[in-house]
């Protein structure tokens, strides 16, 4: 029986970081070849524009509700964006789950949170516009659009 080869920690160290370099362009690579759903506000704003007859008052009041919130969504997603800046800062730092990423996602989870607050703000506000024939249709959209399974 011959001797099993001994490998040292720095190995294991590099093996550790080819393994999660591979398991990282693996996400990148998945995330750019496959098409994402389409967000439920896309959805949403699809049947405001192109399926209900909105009349002029109800345009320019969802329009006002829109601006407001494109403002407020870009100013998350930059959020997001440092966010992941700082996650991947803290990945480079500490190459495992130590407090810098813990701390890193933790942060990135508010952010997200706060952006879907907002989306919902956002559908509600415009949902508010709209006259009772309407909403219930746009209610029946937006059950569809977060629970497609739903009938």
């Amino acid at each position: 029986m011959s001797p099993r080869p001994v490998i040292s920690g720095a190995r294991w160290a590099l093996v550790a970081i080819v393994a999660f370099g591979a398991a990282l362009g693996g996400v990148l690579a998945g995330r750019a070849w496959i098409a994402p759903p389409q967000p439920v506000e896309t959805e949403i704003h699809q049947l405001l524009h192109d399926e209900l007859v909105l009349d002029p008052s109800q345009t320019s009041r969802i329009e006002a509700i829109e601006a407001h919130y494109a403002q407020r969504r870009q100013a998350l997603e930059g959020e997001l964006r440092a966010d992941n800046a700082r996650l991947a800062a803290a990945i480079e730092a500490e190459h495992g789950y130590g407090p810098q990423v813990r701390d890193a996602v933790d942060r990135s989870h508010h952010a997200m949170g706060e952006l879907q607050k907002v989306t919902l703000e956002h559908i509600f506000a415009m949902r508010g516009v709209l006259r009772p024939d309407q909403a219930a249709r746009f209610d029946a959209a937006v059950v569809k659009a977060l629970n497609p399974k739903h009938t």
